[in-house]
C-alpha cells in the first residue's frame, strides 16, 4: 500500500508541476494573442478530451509531460494569430513562461513550508561543537555572519554546507561580517573524509536561530529560492565539467524513492520536495539544448541577431536530435534507479 501511495503521490506530484509548466506557456501565448490548439497533460492516447472556444483540453494516458500546441509553432501558417508572426521577443517570453512558473510555483511552496515555523535558521555562527573545533582554529568566530564560502555570495546555511561539499580538501575562504565590519578569512578549514556520493562533511559549528514573522518567511523563501536556483545550475555544470558523475542524477523512479522518504517524515517535508523539483524542472527546460525551452530561446535570439527566421525543417530537425537524446538520458537514468532498488 506504500508504494501505491508513493507511486500516487509521485504522479500527482509531477502532474501538478507539468500542468502549472504548460499553463505558463499557455496564458502568455494568450495574453500576446497566439492561438493555442490544444493544451494537454500527459502523452500518448486521450483520455478526456473538451473542446473550448478555441483551443482542445485534453488529458492523456501516460504522465509524463504534457504540451501547449500553438499554431504555426512547427510549421509555416498563414494564420496571424500564429506563433511565428509574432515579434521574437513576444516568442521568448511566450517560451520562457514555463520554465518562470516552475519557479513561481517553487517559490510559494517554499513560502507554506516556513509560515508556521517556530524559528529560521540564519548564517551567523552561534558556537562551535568544541574547543578543538578546526574552524575555529582557522579564525572563524562565534558571532560573525558569514556572507562568503570561496567568493560565492551565502543566501541561507544550507548555503554553507553545499558550497563546503563542493570544496576539494575542506578549506576554504570565507568573507564574514564581524562587529559591522567586513573580514577576508583567507584559510578556514573543515574536517571532510570520503568522495563522490561518500564525501562527508563535519560542519563543526552551529548557526543562531532567528525569530519567526511572516516578513522572515518571505526573506528566507526569496533567499531560498534563489540559492536553489544558483545551486541547480551549479550542479549542471558541475555534471557537464565531470566533477558530478551520471550515477548523482535521479530520473522519476529516484524522484519517486526520495516523495516516499519525505511523505513519511511528514508533509512539510513532501512540499519542500515538490518545490525542489519545480525548480529544478524549471531550471532544467532554460538549458540551451535543442528540444528545451532554452534551446528554443537560442533560435529565437539567433533570428532576432540574423533578422531573419531559421529554416522550420532544420530547427525540427535539430530539436528532434535533441529530444532522442533526452529520452536516451532518461531511459539511462531510469535504469541506474531501478537497479539501486534492490
Amino acid at each position: 500500500m506504500n508504494v501505491v501511495i508513493t507511486i500516487l503521490l509521485t504522479i500527482l506530484i509531477f502532474g501538478i508541476i507539468i500542468f502549472i509548466h504548460e499553463f505558463g506557456h499557455f496564458i502568455t501565448a494568450r495574453m500576446t494573442g497566439v492561438k493555442v490548439n490544444e493544451f494537454s497533460l500527459g502523452m500518448g492516447p486521450a483520455i478526456l478530451k473538451k473542446q473550448g472556444k478555441k483551443t482542445l483540453y485534453s488529458l492523456r494516458l501516460l504522465p509524463i509531460g504534457g504540451y501547449c500546441a500553438m499554431e504555426g509553432e512547427n510549421e509555416d501558417s498563414e494564420d496571424e494569430n500564429a506563433f511565428r508572426s509574432k515579434s521574437v521577443p513576444k516568442r521568448i517570453l511566450i517560451c520562457a513562461a514555463g520554465a518562470a512558473m516552475n519557479i513561481i510555483l517553487g517559490f510559494i511552496l517554499t513560502l507554506v513550508t516556513f509560515i508556521g515555523e517556530p524559528y529560521y535558521s540564519s548564517s551567523t555562527v552561534a558556537v562551535f561543537n568544541s574547543e578543538n573545533a578546526l574552524s575555529k582554529q582557522s579564525g572563524l568566530m562565534v558571532g560573525d555572519t558569514i556572507k562568503k564560502v570561496n567568493h560565492t555570495t551565502i543566501f541561507t546555511a544550507n548555503d554553507i554546507v553545499f558550497e563546503l561539499l563542493r570544496d576539494d580538501d575542506g578549506i576554504v575562504s570565507m568573507e564574514v561580517v564581524r562587529n559591522g565590519e567586513t573580514v577576508r578569512l583567507e584559510t578556514v578549514q573543515f574536517q571532510v573524509s570520503g568522495e563522490g556520493e561518500e564525501k562527508t562533511l563535519d560542519l563543526d559549528f552551529k548557526v543562531l536561530a532567528e525569530d519567526a514573522s511572516f516578513l522572515g518567511a518571505v526573506r528566507q523563501t526569496w533567499g531560498s529560492t534563489i540559492s536553489l536556483v544558483r545551486n541547480t545550475w551549479v550542479s549542471i555544470g558541475d555534471l557537464i565539467t565531470g566533477n558530478i558523475g551520471i550515477s548523482e542524477l535521479s530520473g522519476p523512479v529516484g524522484v519517486g524513492e526520495v516523495v516516499g522518504q519525505a511523505a513519511a517524515i511528514g508533509w512539510k517535508s513532501l512540499v519542500n520536495v515538490a518545490a525542489f523539483v519545480s525548480i529544478s524542472i524549471g531550471i532544467f527546460n532554460l538549458l540551451p539544448f535543442p528540444a528545451l525551452d532554452g534551446g528554443r530561446i537560442v533560435f529565437l535570439i539567433i533570428e532576432g541577431i540574423r533578422r531573419k527566421p531559421i529554416n522550420p525543417k532544420i530547427e525540427n530537425w535539430v530539436n528532434a536530435a535533441g529530444l532522442i537524446l533526452l529520452f536516451a538520458l532518461m531511459l539511462v537514468v531510469c535504469f541506474k534507479d531501478i537497479l539501486g532498488l534492490f
